[in-house]
């Protein structure tokens, strides 16, 4: 999971639409956001969370007050105030568009009732184009990054020692398991103990009040998918429309002095994006239909290996009389005159040995055929010798078209953001529409994804529906069936707490050596962590040779919990790549950290700040001028891709200015507000 952006509307201290936060990844994999108290860093942490999860941590107060004071205050009674948080991300070469949104209303009385939070996903395919997938979003962000493991990477770090007090050791022990994917196999234990009980139910027949109740509801779901589909329909008119009217705009901006060699290099872009999507989708094709009729070869070597050895042993057998053909010998016997003129009658020697020898002798078939069978084999081997080349040289081509597709992006972005800042407001002015038109069509294609996904759901529950009405009665006795059943689901209950016992008990250890490693790094204590069957973390010292429980402070807690992190970080990234069984995608992980300094002494602060880019793929450093200078900025500017600052406007007359210095440009941190409202303004820093 790679981070892309973020953006705010409406969010706590953000007033209306915010810019777009995007975030560095690779070498340099850091992101810093500078802010003062109060100017809004907890509430860029908790946006992670209640996009994603609805979830907020312990110090963002009064959570159920989401919506920008400002805009309430300059709201009308009864129309509604729009508040959403917007994540882009990326996972196995697909972006994802990630919104949650809520409303406020303002009422007679001068309250505000909110609507409770809707969540919207589009996911970009190969041919570049946006789509609402058939899973649910939430079930994707489960898969991605579960909901109870959320508080490991998205943080406050002056609390971050909280996570060892001793009543929060047994939601470690569940979101570890959860991680590795053990609460996998205890659901998968728990729904066969269900099962198993089910199979020992006797099966209940539907009666007719039922099958009548059954036709009524039929009726109702088959009216809903009509109106379901009308929907779609008015839809796709609307984007047809919305398509027409871009089209409209870019031929204006083509026929613009200044713009047209932009928008024709655009156009050019465009249309090799198309064509390398296009390329992209086809190999896919082809790398399927290849699959799909040769894959078998790759199954086959033993099995030929074995033939080629039965088929040596029967050359190699000494009762195989090579060379001497079945019809020859059944000829000589009906002649009963060999071919040097002995007689061969019934009771001579010499016709029971021929006999003999025709039971054993070459059947002219079996022969051609094992020549033929031979032959094949030779071919097969090199059939599979070209499929693992071929398969070889198409995923090379796949990785090349992805390469292809994110250069040709950053150049249309590059351009687009030429024509937005052109010097001829006529030509920025058609930017902005053009940009305008295309959210539009993107928010109608996610209303219509919504729609459809809710059409699928319609339909498999109408044809569950329509199978339940034909099988409304059950007449067959089963209980053999059902008892072979419940054999197979005990066997199958055994085999898996078997598997999940083996499973903890490995991942512990190494987990174990991993936070060892990292707290050893940090540390310049003696202090050696240990991770019990409960996964509690304690500290001990063995300078004595004798291991002695330490009491830690409120910074080698903080120390140690930032071990246990990157431990969990780096044990599941191994576990992942080497044991492709149950757990969450967990090849990469970003962190979001609030202030992961402020406890901490010089030495643990430089430590820290040499360590944490370390855990993660992706780092974003939520921090005041102070958390940063020093030693910190030292340690992890080089490893700085992106910087922003929070600048909060203060309504107070008399307020003390603040700001920051980077790169020998002052970006101010407090600043007196243009009016009676606080708010807080994003501004990216360049180099």
């Amino acid at each position: 999971m790679r981070l892309i952006s973020l953006q705010l509307c409406n969010f706590r201290q953000f007033y209306g639409k915010t810019p777009e936060i995007k975030f560095s990844y690779g070498q340099e994999n850091t992101t810093v956001i500078y802010g003062n108290n109060g100017s809004g860093k907890t509430a860029i942490l908790n946006a992670f969370t209640w996009i994603l999860y609805e979830q907020f941590t312990a110090a963002f107060a009064a959570p159920e007050i989401l919506i920008n004071k400002r805009a309430i205050a300059e709201s009308t009674v009864g129309i509604a105030i729009e508040c959403w948080g917007e994540i882009k991300f990326e996972r196995d070469h697909k972006l994802y568009q990630l919104k949650r949104k809520c409303y406020g209303v303002k009422q007679s009385n001068q309250e505000l009732e909110i609507t409770e939070s809707k969540l919207f996903i589009l996911v970009s395919h190969d041919d570049g184009k946006w789509y609402s997938p058939v899973e649910s979003a939430a079930d994707i962000i489960e898969l991605i990054l579960p909901t109870s493991l959320h508080q490991y990477f998205f943080f406050d770090g002056e609390r971050i020692d909280n996570f060892f007090r001793h009543h929060e050791n047994n939601t470690i022990a569940e979101d570890t398991r959860e991680l590795l994917g053990v609460k996998v196999l205890d659901r998968a234990i728990e729904h066969l103990k269900k099962a198993k009980r089910t199979l020992q139910e006797e099966l209940q027949n539907i009666g007719d009040t039922e099958t009548r109740q059954l036709l009524q509801a039929q009726n109702k779901l088959e009216d809903s998918i009509s109106q379901s589909q009308n929907q779609v329909t008015e839809i796709i008119q609307q984007i047809e429309q919305l398509e027409n009217q871009k089209k409209n705009l870019i031929h204006q901006l083509q026929e613009l002095n200044g713009a047209d060699k932009l928008q024709y290099l655009k156009d050019k872009l465009i249309k090799q994006e198309q064509s390398t999507r296009n390329n992209l989708i086809n190999c896919k094709q082809e790398l399927k239909n290849l699959i799909s009729r040769q894959s078998y070869l790759v199954f086959l070597p033993q099995t030929q290996k074995s033939f080629i050895k039965l088929l040596k042993d029967l050359h190699q057998s000494e009762n195989r009389y090579s060379g001497v053909k079945k019809d020859f010998i059944e000829q000589l016997l009906q002649q009963e005159k060999c071919i040097c003129n002995r007689p061969l009658t019934p009771e001579t020697t010499a016709y029971k040995e021929l006999t003999k020898i025709l039971n054993q002798a070459d059947n002219q078939q079996i022969s051609e055929a094992t020549i033929r069978l031979e032959t094949q084999l030779k071919i097969n081997q090199d059939i599979l010798v070209k499929l693992w080349q071929a398969l070889d040289q198409k995923q090379a081509y796949l990785n090349h078209q992805y390469l292809e597709i994110s250069q040709l992006e950053q150049e249309l972005e590059t351009v687009n953001k030429k024509l937005r800042r052109y010097p001829d407001h006529n030509i920025q002015s058609i930017q902005r529409d053009i940009e305008l038109l295309e959210n539009k069509i993107k928010e109608l294609i996610l209303k219509q994804g919504i729609i459809q996904q809710d059409l699928t759901t319609q339909n498999q529950e109408l044809s569950q529906l329509i199978l339940t009405i034909s099988k409304h009665q059950l007449k067959e006795n089963k209980q053999i069936l059902t008892k072979k059943r419940i054999q197979a689901t005990a066997e199958a209950i055994i085999r898996l707490i078997e598997v999940r016992t083996r499973l903890e008990e490995q991942f512990r250890d190494s987990l174990e050596q991993k936070v060892r490693e990292i707290f050893s790094s940090i540390s310049f204590t003696p202090y050696i962590p240990k991770l019990n069957k409960n996964y509690e973390l304690t500290l001990v010292e063995k300078t004595s040779g004798i291991s002695i429980p330490v009491a830690a402070s409120t910074g080698e807690n903080q120390i140690l919990s930032l071990s246990f992190i990157g431990g969990i970080i780096n044990r599941v990234k191994e576990w992942s790549q080497q044991n492709t069984l149950i757990g969450p995608d967990s090849s990469t992980f970003p962190i979001v950290m609030d202030s992961p300094f402020g406890s901490l002494d010089q030495i643990y602060r430089k430590q820290v700040a040499k360590a944490i880019p370390q855990l993660a793929n992706q780092l974003i450093i939520l921090v005041t001028k102070t958390q940063w200078r020093g030693e910190v900025a030292t340690e992890i500017t080089d490893l700085t891709g992106k910087q922003y600052v929070l600048a909060y406007n203060s309504p107070k007359p008399d307020c003390q200015k603040d700001w920051i210095e980077l790169y020998g440009v002052q970006y101010p941190l407090v600043k007196p507000s243009n009016n009676q409202f606080e708010y807080t303004e994003i501004i990216q820093v360049y180099e």
